[in-house]
């Protein structure tokens, strides 16, 4: 987009404190955008943290229909804006029309001489209250009027500040010793991660559960509950002893007698904290050999947001639950305590005998239900061999837009270093430099231009309920409401907006039409300030049915991958895996035949423009991805997977659908090669990243020299260098990530190689006459190519 600042701009600050930009005279006397400015792939994603399927939008609902791929927005709220000003601080200015609220920017059409703008969106004109008036020129514009800034985040004055944010950590005492000092250090390290003022609170359980009192420093002192029964906040205010005043609503006044016993500074009770933590042992009830340990994992859970209802309703607040088995004694448990009794496994779920698998489910459901009533946060760090149960609590994080780690120990990387990047703070030289980097208590609400509607989102949140006049009557995700609940938030949260064009085709639109988004975003940051982030879209629309060449040149593949997955993976919740397959391949097929270049029953004729032409890759690997096939998976891995799909960034979700693969060898620099069987090469290293593993495969020839130590031999530096480039690249992925992947080092032919295996394009397998210098892979997958050759014969049919 070009800019309108000269080299001299200067920033005018008012008695008002508005932020005022001046610019050059007689650049500016329409402040909209032109269709081509509005609608660059990566600028749009860079300035406003939007991804749009399609950029062109057709202007009728048969149209849309068309066009097969759906009309929808991929949007991270919190995502870092490059060039973006300060947080405003002052309120933003909003629409008076009917039910329309809509924030200013720079979309609206601004009269300077009578000081009157219109709203896009329900076309009111609006007065500007006098700060604005008496400084607002077509040289003098707030910041939410200048086109480069479509987001703008203000500081809210009117909104009364909150309280420091509260980490309740919620710790199974039920693991194994070793398991137990592995976790303890880990939260005596999370501790100093805390900000000095945030609020610290303590629960163990096992049979029973502990409610710690690190206000008491005399003596560790803990409240005891009965394991085996649920606790609302009223129930935990008497069984604590806690006095709540009825005038206090925010919590962390000092008026509730929870703040400062239950949840103290993290400044003030560290040697408490610690001294619990040091003296902690494994739960002292006997276990019989032939059972499991009684693990009441559902009343902790109840205990802690019953604790965080009490002392700080609607203030930002988060339950770290950290559990290293599954729930076996009270609401909430999905195993019997009989070792003779299995865990569901995916094949006992689809015949319906799980026997406690329905009420844990509506019990974890109700929990959820509190949390985003409550706006506060559920986060689950399960480490286990075994199963814990994520399939049946994944509501509370996903609901709540809390976090969700799956490892194998409490030792592991995995768990140890995501821990930490929970609490990780902005860099030095960012905006809220030191400031954690998360937000607390969050809505999103959607405002829509006349001409379509709002489906539902599909993402980590809860419906707020809100039936608006934008909202459709059909239903994806969340949906029936065009407002969510987020409750946490950080940087990387993205969720998926679906829309329904409802213009009907009678009626076309005018050439110079505009139709606009705007997404309204509410949270309290980590300072206790409220904030609220505005970002405004606009683009055109396209009404020339015989000609589709402006919206087929508008496709965002990668955009439109990310969005049908996460559709696919709503849907597996109530869906035969077989069924969505299908649905997915007769969509492929129709957006093709509709898009591709081709001859009537002449499969040699298809061809597919660039804006579509690695859209069907990201399929292939999607119907073969572990989001929907359920194969060598256990339930509760299932489930976290799709978890983690449908809150990363497009980015981060194109990684896993499509993993990236690097070839290291000595006949050229690092390069991407395809993620395909024939890439597999004796003489070479790979490096996979799956977003969940990073892999690094040493071929048969590399792993003998390796074995032989020619690395540890002055002439053979070249080969320390071979061996070292994947492992220093594969630390920077690392580095970067949250949850952090598990690292696996293997060699061709060995076990730990089917991690690679698995995710590659079987062009040569042990069917194949031809190997191509590749290896074989054992399977009866299809191939990247037959599938394609599949796909062009049955979009060309006539």
């Amino acid at each position: 987009m070009p800019s309108r600042l000269s080299t001299d701009d200067s920033l005018n600050s008012t008695e008002t404190s508005l932020l005022f930009i001046l610019t050059p005279a007689g650049t500016r006397t329409k402040l909209s955008l032109t269709p081509q400015e509005a609608w660059d792939v990566t600028s749009a994603e860079e300035r406003d943290g939007v991804r749009l399927t399609w950029h062109n939008w057709p202007s009728s609902r048969l149209e849309a229909t068309r066009i097969v791929a759906p009309v929808a927005a991929l949007y991270t709220p919190l995502k870092k804006i490059a060039g973006a000003p300060p947080p405003l601080t002052y309120d933003p200015i909003r629409c008076a029309g009917q039910g329309c609220a809509a924030v200013l920017n720079p979309f609206c059409q601004v009269d300077f001489r009578s000081k009157l703008w219109s709203c896009p969106f329900c076309l009111q004109r609006n007065h500007f209250p006098p700060h604005y008036a008496e400084n607002i020129s077509e040289t003098n514009l707030p910041a939410e009027l200048i086109p480069q800034y479509t987001t703008v985040e203000y500081e809210l004055q009117s909104a009364p500040q909150a309280g420091p944010p509260a980490f309740v950590f919620v710790v199974d005492i039920c693991v194994h010793d070793d398991e137990l000092d592995e976790l303890k250090d880990s939260l005596q390290q999370s501790l100093n991660l805390l900000p000095e003022d945030a609020l610290v609170g303590l629960i163990t359980y096992g049979t029973n559960i502990h409610v710690h009192e690190l206000g008491f420093s005399e003596c560790p002192k803990s409240f005891i509950f009965r394991g085996n029964k649920e606790y609302d906040a009223k129930r935990v205010q008497e069984l604590l002893g806690l006095q709540v005043y009825a005038n206090n609503q925010t919590g962390g006044s000092g008026q509730n007698s929870a703040l400062g016993r239950f949840l103290c500074p993290a400044g003030e009770c560290s040697f408490t904290f610690e001294s619990i933590l040091e003296e902690l042992g494994k739960d002292p009830w006997p276990v019989p050999s032939d059972m499991r340990v009684a693990r009441s994992t559902g009343s902790a859970i109840s205990a802690a947001t019953g604790l965080l209802e009490a002392a700080m309703a609607r203030t930002g607040g988060r339950v770290m639950l950290f559990t290293g088995g599954p729930c076996t004694n009270g609401p909430g448990a999905i195993v019997g305590r009989a070792k003779t009794e299995d865990m569901r496994s995916h094949t006992d779920l689809a015949k319906n005998q799980a026997p406690m698998y329905k009420g844990a489910c509506e019990y974890y459901d109700k929990i959820a239900k509190r949390t985003s009533g409550a706006q506060h946060v559920v986060d689950i760090f399960a480490c286990s061999l075994d199963q814990v149960g994520m399939l049946e609590m994944k509501v509370m994080s996903e609901k709540s837009g809390g976090l969700m780690v799956l490892g194998d120990s409490f030792g592991q990387s995995v768990f140890k270093e995501s821990l930490r990047r929970v609490f990780r703070r902005t860099p030095e030289g960012e905006q809220d430099a030191g400031s954690m980097a998360m937000g607390f208590a969050a809505t999103l609400e959607c405002m829509t231009s006349r001409e379509f509607k709002v489906q539902g989102c599909i993402g980590p949140c809860a419906s707020l309920n809100k039936a608006a006049g934008n909202v459709s009557e059909t239903a994806i995700g969340q949906g029936n409401t065009n407002a969510w609940s987020l409750g946490g938030i950080d940087p990387s949260t993205t969720l998926a907006i679906y829309f329904e064009i409802t213009n009907p085709g009678q009626n076309p639109l005018p050439q110079h039409k505009r139709r606009y988004i705007q997404f309204v975003t509410k949270y309290q940051h980590s300072s206790g300030k409220i904030r609220l982030r505005s970002t405004t879209l606009c683009g055109p629309w396209h009404s020339d049915p015989n000609n589709v060449a402006p919206i087929k040149c508008s496709f965002d593949q990668e955009a439109a991958a990310v969005i049908l997955a996460r559709l696919a993976v709503h849907r597996s919740e109530t869906e035969e895996v077989s069924d969505i397959l299908r649905w997915i391949d007769r969509s492929l097929i129709r957006l093709c035949a509709k898009f591709a270049e081709y001859q009537a029953d002449q499969p040699n004729s298809f061809r597919l423009s660039p804006e579509f032409s690695i859209y069907p890759q990201f399929v292939f690997h999607l119907r073969r991805s572990q989001f929907l096939q359920l194969f060598n998976s256990s339930p509760d891995e299932s489930t976290y997977y799709r978890s983690v799909l449908l809150r990363e960034s497009t980015t981060n979700s194109l990684v896993m659908l499509q993993p990236s693969l690097l070839s290291y060898s000595f006949n050229a620099p690092p390069q991407p090669v395809l993620l395909d069987s024939q890439s597999v090469r004796q003489d070479t290293i790979l490096l996979l990243d799956t977003f969940f593993h990073v892999v690094v495969f040493h071929g048969e020839t590399i792993a003998a020299w390796r074995e032989a130590k020619y690395q540890e031999q002055a002439e053979h530096e070249a080969f320390r260098a071979l061996l070292a480039a994947p492992q220093a690249d594969s630390q920077s992925i690392m580095d970067s990530r949250f949850p952090v992947p598990r690292y696996i080092v293997c060699d061709q032919n060995k076990s730990e190689s089917r991690f690679l295996m698995a995710k590659l394009n079987p062009s040569v397998t042990h069917n194949s006459t031809d190997s191509g210098g590749g290896q074989a892979i054992f399977t009866d997958d299809v191939s990247l190519r037959v599938f394609m050759e599949h796909l062009m014969k049955l979009a060309v049919q006539s």
